[in-house]
């Protein structure tokens, strides 16, 4: 014996287009998209459905360029300069 299952029906709104009115207005499907409508797009009989992903950009991490920095640099007693394809070391404590 099949037991019997609760079918629930809903209305949805849904955008259709042909693919030659999908060409016209992509802008405005695709915003419609993103806001959580249902988008269908019809071809040769072929329906394509549009929904949108939200993923969370996330930043590479970054190696650091100097692995070990010498201390005199780092209390300041010398720094550098930098041009393209040089790099210059000059001490920055007073000579007497």
């Amino acid at each position: 014996m099949i037991e019997p299952v609760d079918v629930c029906v809903y209305n949805v709104q849904m955008k259709r287009a042909t693919a030659a009115q999908a060409r016209q207005h992509f802008s405005s499907l695709l915003d419609a998209a993103e806001r959580g409508e249902t988008v269908a797009i019809e071809r040769r009989g072929v329906r394509f459905v549009l929904r949108a992903e939200h993923r969370r950009r996330t930043r590479k991490k970054v190696a650091p360029y100097f692995k070990i920095v010498d201390p005199a640099i780092e209390s300041g007693q010398w720094t550098w300069d930098w041009e393209p394809g040089n790099v210059t070391f000059r001490d920055t404590t007073r000579k007497r």
